[in-house]
Formats: C-alpha cells, sequence, structure tokens
C-alpha cells in the first residue's frame, strides 16, 4: 500500500480557487488537512490528521463541527503542524507573497515539498534560490513550480529535460506575458494598422480582466523580467535579480509616480490617451520595415545577457502571428539546430495556472510514494 501524503494550501483566490475545484476531481488525490486564507485557517485534527478538508465544499467546511478554526498561523506553526502529519506532507502555495515565498526553505527543511505559481521565491534575490534548492536536497524534500512561467504551459519542465538531458540551451526568446500579448496583437496586429490608440486598447484589456487592477503592474515590464530570471538561472546564468538586467517600460515617466489607489489608477488611466503619439510612433516605424512591434524578452546564455523589451518583427513570424493573449517561448539550442523548440498556448488565466499546480502536485505525490 502507497504512504499517506498530506497537503496544505495556502490561498483561495483565483487560482486558488481553481485549484481546489481540480483537486476535488482528481483520483487518489492526498488529504487535504491544511487551508489558509489571511485570516482564517481550517485544520485537521491532530495526531489523526482526520478527516480531511473536503476540497469540492471547503467554503463550508468551516461549519464541520470536527474541524479545527483559527485565525492566521504563522510560517512556523504551518511548517510544524504538516511535519508532524502522519506520512509526507506538500505545502501547495497559490499567493504571490514575497514574505511566504521567502519562507519556502523553512518548510523544505523539514521534510515539507513546495508546489507553487508564485514567481516571488524563484525570481527575487540569488541566495534565495540558491537556499530554496539547498534547503530540499537537505530535508529530501520536492520543489515543483511550473506554472510560475506561462501558467500551464509545460515551459520550466521542457527546459529542465533539455538541461539534464545534456543539450546545450544557446537561446530563449519569446512572449511571456499574456496582457501584453493581448495589447500588441490587438494595437498593431499582423494585418494591417487597427486605428486603435494604444490608451483604447488598455482600457479594453483592463476592462476585459487582462491586465493587474494597476496595469502599470503589466506595462513595467517586471512580470516579464521575473519570467526571464527564472528560466535564465535553470539555464545556468546566475542572475542576481529581475533589476540586474535592461527592462523597457512602457509606463510614461510622468506617470510612473501616479499613486498606486483607486484614484492614482483612474488618474493614470484618464491621463494615459495623452501619451498615445510616443506608441503610435513606434508602431509606425516598424511598419514603415514591414513589420510589427511585440514585447519580448530573451536570454542569451553564451552571451549571459538578459533583456526585455520592444523589438520589431516580420510579419510571418511566430512571434507576429500569435493571437489573443497567447505566449509563444522558443528554446535555440545545440539538439534542435536552427528549427527551435517552441511551446505556446494561453499563458493567463486562473484554471490554466491552477491546471499547472495540480499537474505538479500530481508529479510530487508520485515521487513521494
Amino acid at each position: 500500500m502507497s504512504n499517506p501524503v498530506y497537503l496544505g494550501v495556502i490561498g483561495v483566490g483565483g487560482v486558488g480557487t481553481a485549484f481546489l475545484s481540480q483537486l476535488a476531481r482528481l483520483p487518489n488525490a492526498p488529504k487535504l488537512v491544511l487551508l489558509a486564507r489571511s485570516s482564517q485557517t481550517l485544520q485537521s485534527p491532530t495526531p489523526a490528521y482526520s478527516p480531511a478538508i473536503p476540497a469540492a465544499d471547503w467554503k463550508t467546511a468551516v461549519e464541520t463541527p470536527s474541524l479545527i478554526k483559527s485565525g492566521a498561523l504563522s510560517v512556523d506553526e504551518i511548517a510544524s503542524y504538516l511535519s508532524s502529519a502522519p506520512g509526507r506532507s506538500i505545502l501547495v502555495d497559490n499567493t504571490s507573497d514575497l514574505t511566504l515565498a521567502s519562507s519556502y526553505p523553512v518548510f523544505l527543511r523539514k521534510g515539507i515539498s513546495i508546489v507553487t505559481p508564485n514567481k516571488k521565491g524563484f525570481s527575487s534575490d540569488l541566495s534565495l534560490w540558491k537556499d530554496i534548492f539547498a534547503a530540499a536536497a537537505e530535508g529530501k524534500a520536492l520543489v515543483y513550480h511550473e506554472s510560475t512561467v506561462g501558467a500551464g504551459l509545460p515551459v520550466i519542465s521542457t527546459l529542465r529535460d533539455l538541461v539534464s538531458t545534456g543539450d546545450e540551451v544557446t537561446r530563449i526568446e519569446g512572449v511571456f506575458s499574456g496582457t501584453l500579448s493581448f495589447l500588441f496583437n490587438t494595437f498593431a496586429p499582423v494585418s494591417g494598422p487597427s486605428g486603435a490608440k494604444w490608451s483604447e486598447v488598455v482600457a479594453k484589456a483592463k476592462e476585459l480582466g487582462y491586465t493587474e487592477p494597476d496595469p502599470r503592474d503589466d506595462l513595467n515590464g517586471m512580470d516579464v523580467a521575473r519570467k526571464l530570471t527564472i528560466l535564465a538561472r535553470i539555464a545556468g546564468l546566475e542572475v542576481q535579480s529581475p533589476d540586474s538586467f535592461p527592462i523597457e517600460s512602457l509606463i510614461p515617466k510622468e506617470l510612473e509616480s501616479v499613486p498606486s489607489t483607486a484614484d492614482g489608477i483612474k488618474e493614470f488611466m484618464t491621463r494615459l490617451p495623452e501619451f498615445d503619439g510616443q506608441m503610435s510612433a513606434i508602431k509606425e516605424a516598424a511598419e514603415k520595415e514591414g513589420k510589427v512591434v511585440r514585447y519580448v524578452g530573451s536570454v542569451d546564455v553564451g552571451k549571459k545577457e538578459v533583456r526585455v523589451g520592444l523589438q520589431y518583427f516580420d510579419k510571418d513570424s511566430s512571434i507576429a502571428g500569435l493571437k489573443g493573449s497567447d505566449n509563444i517561448i522558443s528554446f535555440y539550442t545545440k539538439r534542435y539546430g536552427g528549427n527551435p523548440l517552441v511551446v505556446q498556448g494561453s499563458g493567463a488565466g486562473g484554471d490554466v495556472t491552477a491546471m499547472g499546480v495540480s499537474a505538479d502536485l500530481i508529479k510530487v505525490v508520485q515521487r513521494l510514494q
């Protein structure tokens, strides 16, 4: 009989809710014994760690008298609870919290494996990246974070397979942001001038829920830079942090200091049309060369260079031809020669991100058992 595996989950936002819905349908799913949100924690009672929390009915499980309800627990309390379970345990972090991500080594040293879409732990300071994987080796625990790049797309697993089988990755290039993909595919389509103003396209994307509540969190390029930092590190480059290489921001200088409050966001959106001319000039310059402009990230492994920003592409290129909010990532390697290995598809959204988390969870459970 396989060993029991116990599961703690932190975060029930868009990705967290989608993940719990998928968890409820997984055959042989691990026992959900801890569910934490910002102000409340639900636990199965010790020492039996039973009954488990029903993933399908987690919202009403708080009424179950046999489960323990409390306020927010500290990292040490959660780690102590999971490490005392009568079997191996896994923590799924569905937040984007840097403080929690910085605590992964605490869990890993106690033998608790980590599965997460949270980019912060893997794209912040290089010392944290090294500490996470050293702690995993020390605690004989596993770390899976496929959904930190490209949501449910097999980007990280593909790169790790290339590296671990001895292929030489020379360059990685692509469109890594579903939001910026949508913006440029709409603003500068391959079919010719769209007539759409940049500010109108940003407003439409915000209305559709494609952007962060403050669109500047997408337009500053930092989300793409974090993803590139992760891939560059897996490819063998010691990138110190996501601000250690050039990132081209699409925020007009005059609007950078507008506060991130509700009123500030409103002011940013109201004033953005003043700067439409800047983006139109870039689009028209590309058109004069028979090309389109796209926001891309690239890692040149040989030159040890990472860059994030605008580039012109031929209209028949795979990057130019993307639809909607799709991502595309091309891996140029020694084995694949002139034709890169390409991963393409939807790179944003709660359901596809949660799918990447669920797939990672299945892999970790299989390895632990």
